[in-house]
């Protein structure tokens, strides 16, 4: 199988491409290089390309990221998005298109609250979500046009390398720090009481690759949570990896770090049932690793 990756150079992407490599399948990834929103440089390169699938993973996927440049957010997320889907409409007609959404776009709901299924009313509360949840209604609209598109909407999801902008990595990384004597002072936390659903990037990955499966063709036009179904706040993240550690870091708040106390978890049978994913990784290990990896890279810098 012939697949084209977009964002293939990032968290996601570089596990997703590798896998497809590894299985035998001819992986054509672009990333910054090609702008996804700008229809003349992205439809020639997947019309080279010729794929039997695509993955579009290229994203701004920061939330702070898109309060500061909503523009830009709306750019790449929505804009690129629409790009993608009319270039694949002419030039890769019989291509199944997996679309990477975000379980960011049901909102929050309060702690204890039901996981969010994919019949869930839409109710994002940042400019990632809002783009988000505007190309995902838009690959509705695409494939009731004909073209084989499967929605995906992942939750959280970690794992080594994850860059050190979202919380459980900052915590890694701040604990590895001060193992290594290159920090003083307090761990910065923001709110330890939210509640979110994390995988193992793995998993997700994992949940791609059945998306992409062409034994499974009832896939097409349908909704897919990405998702364990289980809350975790961020201060069972945080009590794992500090048990992981030697050191006894002093945890302080950090006002720009602050959100509401909420949880947003995902439930995702269906995705179970269509396809018989499920995660597989255990996230205690998946912590052991990304705590393992900041303790390599500082020792490497």
């Amino acid at each position: 199988m012939r697949v084209f990756v977009t964002g293939a150079r990032g968290f996601v992407g570089t596990r997703l491409v590798a896998r497809l490599a590894a299985r035998g399948d001819a992986v054509v990834g672009v990333d910054r290089e090609v702008d996804v929103s700008r229809p003349e440089a992205l439809r020639p390169a997947l019309a080279s390309a010729t794929p039997d699938a695509v993955v579009h993973l290229a994203a701004v996927s920061f939330v702070p990221d898109s309060w500061s440049d909503p523009e830009a957010t709306f750019r790449i997320n929505f804009l690129g998005c629409r790009a993608l889907l009319d270039a694949a409409l002419v030039e890769a007609p019989r291509a199944r298109v997996v679309l990477v959404s975000s379980g960011a776009i049901y909102g929050n709901a309060p702690p204890g609250a039901p996981p969010f299924r994919e019949d869930a009313p839409l109710r994002p509360g940042s400019p990632y979500a809002w783009t988000k949840a505007a190309a995902d209604r838009l690959g509705g609209v695409y494939a009731e046009r004909g073209l084989e598109v499967v929605r995906a909407r992942p939750f959280n999801h970690t794992g080594p390398g994850r860059p050190d902008r979202f919380a459980e990595s900052s915590f890694a990384r701040q604990i590895a720090e001060l193992e290594l004597g290159r920090r003083s002072g307090p761990l910065a936390v923001g709110n330890l009481d939210a509640v979110r659903d994390f995988l193992d990037v793995e998993d997700v990955v994992d949940a791609y690759l059945a998306l992409l499966d062409p034994q499974r063709p009832g896939l097409a036009g349908g909704v897919y949570n990405v998702a364990s179904g289980r809350g975790r706040s961020a201060r069972e993240l945080l009590d794992a990896l500090v048990a992981k550690s030697p050191v006894s870091p002093e945890i302080v708040p950090d006002p720009e770090r602050w959100r509401a106390t909420d949880a947003s978890v995902g439930d995702a049978r269906r995705l179970a049932e269509a396809t018989g994913w499920t995660p597989r990784r255990d996230l205690d290990d998946t912590l052991s690793r990304l705590l393992e990896h900041w303790r390599a890279v500082l020792r490497a810098a």
